[in-house]
């Protein structure tokens, strides 16, 4: 199991969360123009793939390369004391300790095609650690 966007909104009014999904339109558009080969988008390593299938929460979207099989969200933290490669977070109360955390986590919603291998990374939203406030304007 994994988050939708949703799950992730409180975090990504934060300072720091970054949107990927104009580069993901690019990307895609620049596919369907055929200035990319489909080994160029869908390339996912074989270990998201592996989340995707036993881990991620499926969406409602078909799989904007192979339009076969519908994506998939599978959600990674990273910071202290993790794993290099990270940490795939299956449950809501697992994210809750993360953002609720006095450390400083980065997570990353990523999306994956089961089929095709297509993958895109769609937010980084930070999580834990101190909230800067922004000054209120006057």
């Amino acid at each position: 199991m994994t988050f939708s966007e949703q799950s992730l909104q409180g975090a990504m009014n934060r300072a720091g969360s970054v949107d990927h999904r104009l580069a993901r339109r690019h990307l895609i558009n620049e596919y369907h123009r055929g200035r990319l080969r489909r080994d160029q988008v869908c390339d996912a390593h074989p270990e998201l793939i592996r989340a995707a299938r036993q881990l991620g929460t499926p969406t409602s979207s078909p799989c904007p390369i192979c339009e076969e099989d519908q994506l998939v969200l599978v959600t990674y933290v990273f910071g202290p004391r993790l794993p290099k490669h990270g940490r795939c977070v299956t449950t809501r109360a697992e994210l809750d300790r993360f953002r609720r955390g006095g450390e400083a986590f980065t997570a990353y919603l990523v999306e994956a095609c089961r089929s095709c291998s297509w993958h895109h990374l769609l937010r980084v939203v930070p999580l834990g650690g101190p909230v800067v406030r922004r000054a209120a304007s006057r």
